[in-house]
């Protein structure tokens, strides 16, 4: 009996070790796989760019075709990639590390927690919108097309970076390819707008990588690896972390922007190029946002200490901003000014330094990457048939254009929070998260949606009621007769970030799941 128990357990144990090694087997296969997923992302754009000088110059409708394609197959890499993340871990996924200069300690360190992966694929999802919207490009469009796919490979690196000497160098070198976009096609005031954007983002990157050098001298391993830095951080006395802290703030608020480090944006998205500004509204400002989500994440002790000026700054930039674009006859200015207050709702979230807040900041920063895309494609191509911008000039296009009237006023009302859209679950995660900190002080946030209530709903009476009125470019005496409805692609692109939209203002879950861990694990550094 007692050799049979025995000849039991043993058998018993084989079979637990078995299953444990195909389990580590599984694992490590599944990390391999979304290790080359992760590497395929990041050079596919750069290889697209590269065939592109390669192509006759005549052949506009071939480059678009070639780089909508690389950036389709850039798209499907990020969500094959997420097929393979598990939300369960709050660790960082498909973790490389290769020395790039080993004498100061820097890395080419990539990887994706469940806090960066949302931005990748949102990244992916708004350039090739971007590229398929670009169908008015017709001079220069090799070079317009190429620096689409390199500034599309800055940004997925910054993403994914786990090294801040990366970070920080694709972070800069996202301003060359946005310099000449803005600078070789924009409109009239293109270089004043060109040199403003790079001038205000350097003036901040100076003082984050001063910040950066600080933390790098106390960091244990000496080097500029996210996680030893934030080793050190940590251990700083929270005066010191304040000032350090300050530098970065300085560094991201720019790029979010915060009031009063806005003064870039809205002259840079008159003026860029629609599809430009798709970039410039959906992802480039989400970049300060998530910068300052790391910063927080390294320095707890200082954002902490800051946490009620946080607040502060934020109601700010969030009444301010709605308040300007209220004031707007320019559609583009009008959603620039309006990114400014939805970017303060995404630092109210970051202030409140709970899971709630938290999660709201992340789903505000894809929900208005959505909503914001599409509110600059739609208005491009308003601009590219009448050749203008301003609200008087327009009325009825709900007879004329019906599906562009459609798209153009459920996307104002996006921008709102209105419920069944991505912005209201955002929105409502903010409020809990901000409400259990700073209680009745929330009402300036009720007082930010009303005003933006105001001029989404002036837009939306400007636009699909009232007379016909002449346009320019729009022969005489015809009024808006003329004007030509959205295209099956135009529809096509509109309707993809429409649908993304819906589904995330009525089933968040798999979007909440998936940032869940991490935002909890982050969560967690500030309840101590």
């Amino acid at each position: 009996m007692v050799a049979k128990a025995a000849n039991t357990g043993i058998i018993a144990g084989i079979i637990v070790a078995h299953e444990k090694k195909n389990f580590k087997g599984v694992r490590f296969a599944v990390r391999q796989r979304g290790l080359a997923m992760l590497k395929t992302l990041l050079l596919l754009p750069l290889l697209g760019a590269v065939l592109l000088t390669l192509l006759p110059g005549r052949s506009v409708d071939l480059m678009r075709y070639l780089a909508s394609a690389v950036a389709a197959a850039t798209a499907l890499c990020a969500f094959l990639l997420l097929a393979n993340f598990d939300s369960t871990s709050a660790e960082i996924q498909f973790f490389d590390t290769r020395p790039w200069n080993p004498r100061v300690g820097s890395n080419l360190a990539l990887g994706v927690d469940g806090i960066s992966l949302p931005m990748v694929l949102l990244a992916t999802l708004l350039c090739f919108v971007a590229i398929v919207s670009s169908t008015g490009i017709r001079s220069g469009a090799r070079l317009y097309f190429s620096l689409l796919l390199v500034l599309e490979t800055a940004l997925l690196i910054v993403f994914t970076a786990r090294d801040w000497s990366l970070f920080y160098v694709c972070w800069e070198l996202t301003l060359i390819p946005l310099f000449f976009l803005i600078d070789r096609l924009g409109g009239a005031n293109r270089h004043r707008a060109a040199l403003n954007f790079v001038l205000y983002t350097l003036g901040g990157s100076v003082f984050m990588l001063i910040a950066l050098l600080l933390l790098y001298d106390v960091a244990p391993g000496h080097s500029f690896a996210m996680a030893d830095m934030a080793a050190g951080g940590a251990q700083l006395p929270v005066n010191t972390q304040v000032l350090i802290f300050l530098g970065l703030l300085l560094g991201f608020g720019v790029k979010m922007p915060i009031v009063p480090l806005h003064g870039w944006l809205p002259l840079a998205h008159v003026e860029a190029p629609s599809p430009i500004s798709i970039l410039l509204s959906g992802i480039l400002l989400k970049m300060g946002a998530y910068g300052l989500i790391r910063a927080a994440a390294t320095l707890p002790g200082a954002v902490q200490a800051l946490q009620d000026w946080l607040a502060l700054l934020a109601l700010i930039s969030l009444i301010y901003g709605a308040v300007l674009a209220w004031r707007q006859t320019d559609l583009k200015a009008m959603i620039a000014y309006s990114s400014v207050s939805h970017m303060g709702v995404v630092l109210l979230g970051i202030a409140a330094l709970n899971q709630a807040g938290l999660s709201g900041a992340l789903t505000q920063m894809v929900a208005h990457g959505l909503v914001a895309g599409l509110l600059f494609l739609l208005i491009g191509l308003l601009y590219e048939r009448t050749h203008s911008r301003e609200l008087a000039a327009y009325g009825s296009l709900n007879r004329i254009a019906p599906r562009f009237a459609v798209f153009i006023v459920f996307t104002l009302l996006a921008s709102v929070g209105l419920p069944g859209t991505a912005g209201f679950i955002a929105e409502l995660q903010v409020l809990v998260g901000a409400y259990s900190r700073w209680h009745g002080w929330m009402a300036v946030l009720s007082i930010g949606v009303l005003i933006s209530a105001a001029y989404a709903l002036r837009a939306i009476r400007c636009l699909s009621t009232g007379p016909e009125r002449p346009v320019a470019g729009v022969p005489a005496g015809a009024g808006l007769a003329t004007f030509v409805d959205l295209k099956r692609s135009e529809t096509a692109a509109a309707g993809l970030l429409t649908t993304g939209v819906v589904i995330l203002g009525f089933y968040p879950a798999p979007l909440l799941r998936l940032m869940a861990s991490s935002v909890a694990s982050l969560a967690q550094q500030f309840t101590h």
